[in-house]
Parts: C-alpha cells; sequence; structure tokens
C-alpha cells in the first residue's frame, strides 16, 4: 500500500470519528444539556424521561437533517466544481438556491403554504426549473454548455431570481415576515416528514455521483483530454449538473440558504487527500455533515438560550478554513 493511499484512508476514518463525535454532541448539548449515557439509553434502550424524549422527538430530526444538509451540499459542491473547473463554484451557481426561494415566496405569498413541510415541494421544484433554465441558456450556441457559460448563466439567473423575489416579499409584507426565517438558513424547527419527504431525492443524487465519480477525474484534465480518454463530455457535464441540483435542491429545500459548506468543504479535502475525486468525494461526505452539526451546536450553546441559525455559523467557521487555506497555498485545482 503507497504512502498516498494510506494518508488518504487515515484521514477518512479521521473524518468519520470527527462525524461520528459531531452527532454525539448534536444529540447531547442545547439549550439542555444531557449526558452521553442518557442519550444512548434513549436511542437503545428506549428511556422515557424528559431527556429521553427531547432526544427522539427533537434532536434526532435535527441531527438527521443537519446529516443530510451537510452531505448534499459539501457532495454537491465537490461535483459544480469539477464539472466547471471552477475553485470558487458552489452548490447554488446554477440559480439554484436562488430558485429555491423563488419557490418557497411563491409558496407563502401566493399558494398558503406556511409549513417548512410544505415549503419542501415548491422550493425544490424552484431549484430544479431555475437549473434547468440556467443550463438550458448554457448549452444553447456555439460550444455548448462550457464551464464558463454555465458559471456566466448562473450568475444571471442568480440576479435575475433575487429581484422577482424581491419584489415579491417587498409587496407583501406577510410572505416577507414568513420568508426571512426561511431565508436565514436553519435546520431548527425542521420535523422527520421534511426528512422523510426529501431523502429519495438525497439517494438519487448521491447514485448519480457516484457513477460520475471517475468521470470528474477526466473533466479535471480539460474537455480535449477527456475526449481522448473516451469519455463523454457533454453527457458527463448535463449529469454532473443534475447531481449537483438534485442534492442542492435537498438542501435549500430542507433547510434554506447555507453558504460556505459547499465551498469550502471541498478545498479542506482536496488539501488532505489529493485531487482524486473519489477520495475527495468520500471524505467531504463526512466532513459536510460534521461541519453543519458542530456549527449547529455551536449556535445553540455559546448564545443559549437564543440560537444562532447554522447558516451564520458556517459562515464564520468557514471563511477562516478558506483563508488559512489560500495562505498556505494547499488548495488543489478541482
Amino acid at each position: 500500500m503507497s504512502h498516498a493511499t494510506r494518508r488518504r484512508i487515515g484521514w477518512t476514518v479521521v473524518g468519520t470519528l470527527l462525524l461520528f463525535l459531531a452527532v454525539l454532541l448534536s444529540l447531547a448539548l442545547g439549550s439542555r444539556q444531557i449526558p452521553p449515557a442518557q442519550v444512548f439509553d434513549a436511542l437503545l434502550h428506549g428511556g422515557t424521561g424528559d431527556n429521553a424524549q427531547v432526544v427522539r422527538a427533537l434532536r434526532v430530526p435535527r441531527t438527521v437533517i443537519g446529516v443530510m444538509v451537510g452531505l448534499a451540499l459539501a457532495v454537491a459542491g465537490v461535483v459544480m466544481q469539477g464539472i466547471t473547473r471552477n475553485p470558487i463554484a458552489e452548490p447554488g451557481i446554477l440559480g439554484v438556491s436562488q430558485g429555491a426561494a423563488l419557490g418557497v415566496v411563491c409558496a407563502i405569498a401566493f399558494a398558503g403554504v406556511h409549513t417548512p413541510a410544505g415549503y419542501v415541494w415548491f422550493a425544490f421544484a424552484g431549484a430544479g426549473l431555475a437549473a434547468v433554465v440556467a443550463y438550458a441558456v448554457a448549452g444553447s450556441g456555439r460550444g455548448g454548455a462550457s464551464p464558463v457559460k454555465l458559471a456566466l448563466a448562473g450568475a444571471a439567473m442568480n440576479a435575475f431570481i433575487a429581484s422577482v423575489v424581491s419584489a415579491i416579499v417587498t409587496t407583501d409584507a406577510r410572505a416577507l415576515d414568513e420568508f426571512r426565517f426561511w431565508d436565514v438558513g436553519s435546520i431548527g424547527g425542521r420535523d422527520g416528514e421534511v426528512a422523510a419527504q426529501t431523502w429519495p431525492f438525497l439517494l438519487v443524487g448521491l447514485l448519480l455521483v457516484a457513477v460520475l465519480a471517475r468521470g470528474l477525474d477526466a473533466l479535471a484534465l480539460g474537455d480535449d483530454v477527456a475526449r481522448g480518454l473516451g469519455h463523454p463530455v457533454a453527457l458527463l457535464r448535463g449529469l454532473g449538473a443534475l447531481a449537483a441540483t438534485v442534492l442542492t435542491g435537498v438542501a435549500v429545500a430542507v433547510a434554506g440558504p447555507i453558504a460556505f459548506t459547499g465551498l469550502a468543504v471541498p478545498h479542506i479535502a482536496r488539501a488532505l487527500v489529493g485531487a482524486d475525486h473519489r477520495w475527495v468525494l468520500a471524505l467531504s461526505a463526512l466532513l459536510g455533515p460534521a461541519v453543519i452539526l458542530v456549527s449547529d451546536v455551536l449556535g445553540r450553546v455559546v448564545f443559549a438560550p437564543s440560537e444562532v441559525p447554522v447558516a451564520v455559523m458556517t459562515a464564520l467557521l468557514g471563511v477562516p478554513f478558506l483563508v488559512a487555506l489560500v495562505r498556505r497555498k494547499a488548495t488543489v485545482p478541482a
């Protein structure tokens, strides 16, 4: 076994341990501190006390959603950086996040939907529609959906949808009041129904990414080289965009827009295990949920009994990581 492989396996084990610790912290810490022994008792032995009820009814759904969101955003970030060959690409680059926001605003303002479980389908539909339009625009004309055209089409779509969302919320005070709680990005206040509605889409997105992993390595070498190696570049890029859209749609529909996780985690993973996308995807799938859960725990305990939304905490944690990586020049091209 080579030194590089041993190092990659070692970091993957570390990532697994970090995720396990983050899950335990998410279940144990909050406005009510619960000893780990009681957490395990509630999960494994069906405890009936108040602490057991808090763990099962409130913290397990919140933790499951945190894992889903972190996994989806981190993997989608790897894929978007891979298919666009853009190191600052993030999951919402095709207008997915803004499309989901438009779906939620329309649900509140025009459809009378006022619960997170109800928002999910509108957010997912808006995310998918925005991504389809952005990809269609990028794919038109000569050259097809090149990385530069994808980025430009996504930027245009984001700007357009943001203006539409602003127009709706500034003319509907009730929609603004409800939308701002979703738009801040949080995994609190969601129940198991939201996770049950969206996990099949998460699974589909992950399966697509597993099929594409080796092709992402070829795309990183350039379109001409990828074609020379026998890879269908247009198909790879289209399926990659579809996978990233599904994953980002799941995350944004469930928790609202959460920045930096999909941008920072892939860079951290590459710095640790190199540029092989199979290893980067595996480590990102572990680090993404850990980042979301640790950020959520910090948001719950630092200003207790108040809570800071997870999106705020991920930004506060993500910026120093990126600055440190840039200063060390430890990032590896996507």
